[in-house]
This record gives structure tokens, C-alpha cells and sequence, in this order.
């Protein structure tokens, strides 16, 4: 049918790179020529001169089994010796990172206090009988074990699942139960706006669900009482204390596992992202030093949560890797106040500072006299990540973040492509406001239309990738078939994004969002099916449909549309006892903004949910024919409902 998507927006404005940006930048333009010429050459040399191995490989692709590709397959390597040991030797006493708690507790941790941390961890987990191979569960707030987790399992060879602390217990057992984790690395509890998180607590629900945990380590945060569980649960500070300081890494084939990282799919069920050695490593690497545009004395913040593949990314293995000097923090960007990160910015004068639109779109919303009263004038380049940024939202950032001094780089990627795949590079590319400008170099991006076909200039469709890159994932953890099914199967030889995407009348990419049903709430994926299973969980829920609408903070906002069962009558407290349900079976993040109460939902004569309808209804869109629905008449009262509906 040659579908495509209208290009309706213009941006005319346009800002081309300072010339003392241009002269000190890290890129330069011909890092795109290099890549034209020959790419694989290209991602090679990336590979050799930013990673120390073991052994280097003489392979670069290996394609023979596609979408099944492996990169640097015959290399050996560590990534935890990458991030540490080989910075030891001239830069021991390097800051790694500056971490702040949101209670105001402060740790300055040198290169040389996080490798010592990062031994005595993965000697701990030896201790446990964690070996090379076997999944470790973590699940911590934005405290620094959280990183040191992290490498240690990738020091000894085991794979991590880092798990955002915002989930609940079930959502926690599910990815338990997938990566068939033997061990939990988690806290107490963990800080957010002056509460408890209680992760022990979620934890030791989650441990009703599944028979795989043997061992749980739980490091002491907030001090409130928990469950200590003999010989099963252990003291983080406790069982590291006695560790020795040292512990050689494990030799890593480049393409054994890493890491399984879960994201909502269009089912219920989470997909386990899985990510390798080398690839991954060249990837973040590489992106991170010249997207950035990282300086040696460059003090740089990535205000992301590890629990999400921003944090995995670009703030553990792309900056510790490249050796960088960042800044960590704990809480919540309103904790006391809505001068807390500017306070940060100011008192570690941070020089990059990269964040999503949802928290640029509140920083908007809480006033410009926040920024205002600090001194944000170490800032030299700005990010966004997690979802398209709209031009006023970039403007609002330029000015009064940026003091119109600053580069913005707006990255596109995703949890599956590991690394950034379309953003602008410092010093190299006249930026559009809203728009992710290019693929970087390397990279093989296309827009194609329904058919594969690939779309001109001023006009939309869909985001391809057309050739493998280095850092992509590698399938769907226990399940290929989903992996071919969801990224390989709808155009041969393409991987299929499901992100909307146009090109404008210069040839600048503007992202669009999900073509499917993966909402996008604040950054976050979440899958439709996920919410609308948790509610007709309830006992008084019938039938569910969830959409995302437009929100001016979040992006998006869940609206549920609920049919009860029976006689069950519909009020505020039901409503107040759906949302609270619902963030009980998944966690917070998938509460609902808003639920409308109605007798039916509007379906199709095959008794299909006309979700489009719903969300058209929710954002109070004319609405076009729907005499074609079986039960039209269930329209004009859902519009009522809608507009008379209170959000949370």
C-alpha cells in the first residue's frame, strides 16, 4: 500500500557549531568519510585503538548466519579491566565518579577505590558460587554498588540483569524467573523525595515466585528493619569486608554474554535484551567520546538510572572505559527542592550534562528562576535521550540551561542498539531544534514506507537499520524466534526500530515516536499489554484498553479505559484502588494517569479494541465515521466520560 507518514512540522532554525567548538572538537567530519569508505575498516579501528585486549581479533564481522551477526569474535578481553585496571598505573588517584545521595551524604571515588570495591565484590560472589556464566539479579537505587556490581560480574564472567528499583516484586520475579538468576545483589531500601523504597522488601516478595535465588546480598542504605533471612540473605558491607582487594579478571571471548537487560514489548511477557563483550564496549566507547565530546579534565553527567540502558551505556562502561570524571546522584531532580540539579551542576561544575526531555519538559514547568540562581557556566555541551524532543523544549534548554552557549546533542538509540545511533556530533553538525539531525558514522540508517521502500526527502515512514553495527544486540534472551520476529522479519535484511520517523526537506531525521503499542512515559518503555493485564488482574475488571496520550511533562500519559465485571459499580475509590493496583503488579511508573469507568469499549465487528479511537477520544481529536463499530453508540458516552474524568 505505500503507507507513509505526513510531514506536517517545519523547523527553519538552525545552529551551526561555534568555530571554537569546530577547532577543539574530538569529531571531525572526516570520521564520516573514513566510515563511507569502508565501514567495517572503520568500526575495526575503533575496536583496536580504544579497547586493551588479550587477544586481538583478526575477524571484524562475521555475517554468515544472519540476523545472527558476531563482531570481533576471535578477540579476548575484560570489561571490567577495560574500566579499571589498565587506568591504574597513571591515574589511580583519578576522581571516577563524584556521587551525591539525595539525603545530601557525599563519596568522592577514585579509579583505585573503585577497582578495590569491584574485587572485593566479585571475590564475594566466588565465595557464593557465582561462576563465569551464570545471571546475577541487581536491584539497587542510584547508589555506587550499583556500578560496582556491575563490573563485578563483569569482572568474573557472570551476567548482570540490572532491574529498575522502581518495579515491584512481580515484575522483579518474572525477570528472575527468565534469566533463571541464582543470585540478588539489593539494598534496604533506597531514597526517592524523602521515602523509602523498600527494596529488601520487594525482594523477599519476589522470592514467593521463584525457586532460582540462592543467595541474596543486600547492601545498607537507609537502616530501616528488614528481613535478614540465615543463610540465604547476607550483609553487603559484611561479606566484602574480608575479601581480598584483588582479583584477576576473567579472560571474556568477545562475544559471550554480558548482560540481559528486560524492556516491555507489544506482549505481556518483558524481552531479555542480550548484549556482548567487544561490540557493545567498541560502541559506547567510541559514541560516548566524540558525541560528547569528552575532554580530558571534563567533569560529565549522565542524570540517568542504571536500571535503564542509559545508565549501562553512558555511565558505566562508555565513561569508565574512556576513563572519564563523572558526576552520580542518588535522587529525585525535585529532592528537597527544584534547585537540586542546578545546585549539583554548580558545585561540580559539570561540563556535560545529559538528560531526557520529560525532565527538561518539568524543569520548564517549575521556572526558569531555578537555573537562574545558579552558575551553569562549566556547561559546554547538553544531551537528550529517551524519547524525541519537541523544538520549544530544545529552545527552553539552549537558553536557559545552555545560556545559548552550548551544544545539544539529541541522540537516538535504544536498549537494542546498545549504543547512540542518530545524534548530531560537537563541532561537526549545524543543529535543528526537535530534530536527531543523522546517523552517526558507521551507521546505516534508512526511512522506509510499508513496502521496504525507501523514502525521499520531505517525507515519513518508518526507521530502518540497514547493516549490522557493532554493538547491537544479539537476540532475545531464550527465545531467537522472537528476536527474528520482532526486529528481522518485517523487510529481509533490515532491523525494524518501530520507531515513526521523516526526513525534512534538507534531509534531517525527525523521530516520531513508537509505531506500535510500546508506550514511551517519561523515557520509559512500557508495553500497553503489560498495564492492561495488570488491571483485568483486578478482580473487578473485565476488560481493559490502555493508550498513551499526549502529556506537556511525560511525553506521554497512561489512559486506561475499564469495563467492570457484573454489577460492579464504577467511583473514585475504585478508581484510586485500579491505579494503586496496577502500580503494585508492575511498580509506579505504570501507574495510570487517568481511568475512565465505562459499560464497553469501542470495538471493530470482529470484536477487535479500536485503541486509535480511544486515544483520539482521551485527546479530544475530532472524531472521523464510526458507524463501522458494532456498537457505535458507546462513543458519545465515552466522550463525556473522558472529559469529566480527573487525573491523577
Amino acid at each position: 500500500m505505500n503507507e507513509k507518514i505526513e510531514n506536517l512540522l517545519k523547523e527553519e532554525r538552525k545552529f551551526p557549531p561555534s568555530k571554537e567548538l569546530t577547532e577543539n572538537a574530538n569529531a571531525t567530519s572526516s570520521w564520516y568519510e573514513d566510515a563511507d569508505k569502508n565501514r567495517l575498516e572503520f568500526w575495526q579501528k575503533q575496536a583496536l585503538t580504544r579497547i586493551s585486549w588479550y587477544k586481538e581479533p583478526k575477524e571484524v564481522l562475521d555475517d554468515s548466519n544472519p540476523p545472527f551477526f558476531k563482531w570481533f569474535k576471535d578477540g579476548e578481553l575484560n570489561l571490567s579491566y577495560n574500566c579499571l585496571d589498565r587506568h591504574l598505573e597513571t591515574d589511580s588517584d583519578r576522581v571516577a565518579f563524584y556521587w551525591e545521595g539525595e539525603p545530601g551524604d557525599t563519596q568522592e571515588i577514585t579509579y583505585q577505590d573503585l577497582y578495590e570495591r569491584v574485587c572485593k565484590l566479585s571475590n564475594a560472589l566466588k565465595q557464593l558460587g557465582v561462576q563465569k556464566g551464570d545471571r546475577v539479579a541487581i536491584y539497587l537505587g542510584m547508589t555506587p554498588e550499583i556500578v560496582v556490581s556491575m563490573l563485578a560480574c563483569a569482572r568474573i564472567g557472570a551476567v548482570h540483569s540490572v532491574v529498575f528499583g522502581g518495579f515491584s516484586s512481580e515484575a522483579l520475579a518474572d525477570r528472575i524467573n527468565d534469566a533463571k538468576a541464582k543470585t540478588v545483589i539489593t539494598a534496604d531500601g533506597a531514597w526517592r523525595r524523602g521515602d523509602i523504597v523498600p527494596l529488601k522488601n520487594n525482594v523477599d516478595g519476589s522470592l514467593d515466585l521463584t525457586d532460582y535465588v540462592e543467595n541474596v546480598i543486600v547492601v545498607k542504605r537507609t537502616e530501616q528493619e528488614i528481613n535478614m533471612d540465615d543463610g540465604r540473605d547476607h550483609w553487603y558491607h559484611e561479606i566484602t569486608e574480608k575479601q581480598s582487594s584483588k582479583c584477576e579478571p576473567e579472560v571474556m571471548n568477545a562475544e559471550d554474554l554480558l548482560y540481559i537487560l528486560y524492556t516491555s514489548g507489544t506482549t505481556a511477557k518483558p524481552k531479555g535484551i542480550v548484549h556482548t563483550q567487544a561490540g557493545y564496549l567498541t560502541g559506547v566507547t567510541t559514541t560516548h567520546h566524540e558525541v560528547f565530546d569528552v575532554k580530558e579534565d571534563d567533569i560529565y553527567w549522565c542524570a540517568a538510572d542504571c536500571g535503564w540502558v542509559t545508565g549501562h551505556s553512558y555511565i558505566v562502561y562508555g565513561p569508565l572505559a574512556n576513563k572519564a570524571t563523572s558526576v552520580m546522584y542518588e535522587g529525585a531532580p525535585n529532592a528537597p527542592d527544584e534547585k537540586r540539579l542546578w545546585s549539583i551542576i554548580e558545585k561540580y561544575k559539570v561540563n556535560i550534562f545529559y538528560t531526557a526531555p520529560t525532565a527538561i519538559r518539568a524543569f520548564m514547568k517549575w521556572g526558569v528562576e531555578h537555573p537562574q540562581a545558579h552558575d551553569l557556566s562549566s556547561l559546554r555541551i547538553l544531551g537528550t535521550v529517551g524519547e524525541p524532543i519537541n523544538p520549544e523544549a530544545w529552545m527552553w534548554y539552549h537558553e536557559n540551561i545552555g545560556g545559548e552557549n552550548c551544544a545539544i546533542v539529541d541522540t537516538w538509540w535504544q536498549t537494542e542498539t546498545g549504543s547512540i545511533m542518530i545524534s548530531p556530533l560537537p563541532g561537526v553538525t549545524s543543529t535543528k531544534p526537535g530534530s536527531a539531525c543523522g546517523p552517526l558514522p558507521g551507521i546505516e540508517s534508512v526511512i522506509i514506507d510499508n513496502d521496504g521502500n525507501e523514502v525521499g526527502k520531505g517525507e515519513g515512514g518508518f526507521l530502518a537499520i540497514k547493516s549490522p553495527w557493532p554493538s547491537m544486540l544479539r537476540t532475545v534472551y531464550g527465545d531467537d524466534k522472537r528476536y527474528i520476529d520482532t526486529y528481522w522479519s518485517q523487510h529481509e535484511g533490515l532491523y525494524f526500530a518501530g520507531d515513526g520517523a521523516k526526513y525534512d526537506e534538507e534531509g534531517y531525521i525527525w523521530l516520531l515516536g513508537r509505531v506500535d503499542d510500546v508506550m514511551n512515559i517519561s523515557g520509559h518503555r512500557i508495553s500497553t499489554a503489560e498495564v492492561e493485564s495488570a488491571l483485568v488482574s483486578h478482580n473487578a475488571v473485565a476488560e481493559a484498553a490502555v493508550i498513551g496520550r499526549s502529556d506537556e511533562i511525560t511525553g506521554e500519559a497512561i489512559a486506561a479505559f475499564v469495563s467492570l465485571i457484573g454489577t460492579e459499580e464504577g467511583n473514585e475509590d475504585l478508581i484510586a484502588e485500579l491505579r494503586q493496583h496496577v502500580s503494585d503488579k508492575i511498580g509506579p511508573i505504570a501507574k495510570p494517569k487517568s481511568i475512565v469507568i465505562t459499560a464497553d469499549l469501542p470495538k471493530t465487528r470482529s470484536g477487535k479494541i479500536m485503541r486509535r479511537l480511544l486515544k483520539d477520544i482521551s485527546e479530544e481529536r475530532k472524531l472521523g465515521d464510526v458507524t463501522t463499530l458494532a456498537n457505535a453508540d458507546i462513543v458519545s458516552e465515552l466522550q463525556t466520560r473522558a472529559s469529566d474524568s480527573d487525573d491523577e
